[in-house]
């Protein structure tokens, strides 16, 4: 019965999770609109409302949930399970750069910060930690350590440059000449 009940709770996870790769299937360039996506992300919510309660506490399940709410735009939602999840599973990075992005929706860029820096404690390799720190420092208004992350985020990968020319977060500091200097591509 055990076996049972183990094949069926990974069969709703993995049912939650298709629905949320359904709303990511072809990037950020065909987003589906709106109410496609939290089409979407209320079927994978009405999927992990299926789980045991002793299930559905678990880091995936929360993860998922706060993933879901996030689609749903439910961003102050969102914010609870993916805690939980973070405090059940603090070397996942997914889970940090979750928390950060709903963080920076309800207008809280201090806990956005705080978030990555979490991030980066478990991994200072990963280009987009330093990157979204940037941005999220570059809305808070410091010059300084949003152009020392972005620095970082470029040195790990150089493909960063293009994103932030566009980036609307580095609005603040796009006349910068450190910005300009950072962003400036030489031949």
């Amino acid at each position: 019965m055990a076996g049972t009940d183990r094949i069926r709770r990974q069969q709703i996870l993995r049912e939650a999770e298709g629905y949320l790769d359904l709303i990511n299937l072809f990037g950020e360039e065909m987003t589906p609109p709106a109410a496609i996506r939290k089409c979407l992300a209320q079927h994978s919510l009405d999927t992990l409302d299926r789980l045991a309660e002793s299930f559905a506490a678990g880091p995936q399940a929360q993860f998922l949930r706060g993933q879901a709410l996030r689609a749903a735009e439910r961003f102050h939602e969102a914010i609870e399970p993916l805690k939980r999840a973070a405090d059940a599973e603090p070397t996942n990075l997914e889970t940090w750069l979750a928390l950060g992005w709903c963080y920076k929706r309800i207008s809280r860029i201090d806990l956005a910060i705080e978030a990555l820096d979490q991030a980066l404690a478990v991994d200072s390799q990963q280009a987009i930690i330093p990157y979204n720190l940037a941005c999220y420092w570059s809305l808070a208004g410091n010059a300084q350590l949003a152009l020392q992350y972005l620095a970082q985020a470029l040195s790990l990968d150089p493909q960063y440059r293009q994103l932030a020319e566009k980036e609307s977060d580095f609005d603040p500091i796009r006349s910068d000449p450190g910005f300009q200097s950072l962003t400036s591509i030489i031949v």
